[in-house]
């Protein structure tokens, strides 16, 4: 008797027929069968923060201390803006949570702006990632009134 069951060629690894994803034109396994991507955190936050920054009234991003502290590292030789300064996320397989600080312009409606953020983050994010926005929460922080003497970023000194 012949024994007839199948054995991957040599230097490849088994592959369950009823799970992978067989591409419809080849017959090959999709890409998306061959692997797995992981997006780490900071970069998760980097996106929510780019496009958080992008909506019409929001000042800034982070708390009094956080900003302040990005204030100091951003004059310093060689200091850029950090982009996911105020936003915490955590990621799973497939799902993400969003957590913003902000500040918002004097004279916006602050509860449109928090909704074009929610609205701008979740479609970069699933986008950009493929991962499943399950919650953006948005914690106002503080107002801009221009001409205020408090801000940092406005001050001469």
């Amino acid at each position: 008797m012949t024994n007839m069951t199948s054995r991957p060629a040599p230097g490849r690894r088994p592959t369950d027929e009823t799970t992978a994803q067989r591409d419809p034109k080849r017959g090959a396994l999709s890409p998306e069968s061959r692997g797995r991507t992981t997006i780490a955190e900071t970069v998760a936050e980097k996106i929510a923060g780019m496009a958080a920054r992008e909506v019409p009234g929001i000042h800034n991003l982070g708390s009094g201390m956080a900003r302040a502290i990005g204030g100091v590292r951003e004059r310093m030789p060689g200091g850029q803006p950090s982009a996911a300064r105020g936003v915490s996320v955590e990621v799973g397989e497939r799902q993400v949570a969003v957590d913003l600080d902000v500040v918002v312009d004097y004279g916006y409606p602050i509860t449109e702006v928090a909704a074009e953020v929610r609205t701008s983050v979740i479609a970069a994010m699933e986008r950009m990632t493929g991962l499943e926005v399950i919650e953006v929460n948005i914690a106002v922080n503080d107002i801009d009134i221009p001409g205020n003497e408090d801000d940092n970023e406005q001050r001469v000194e």
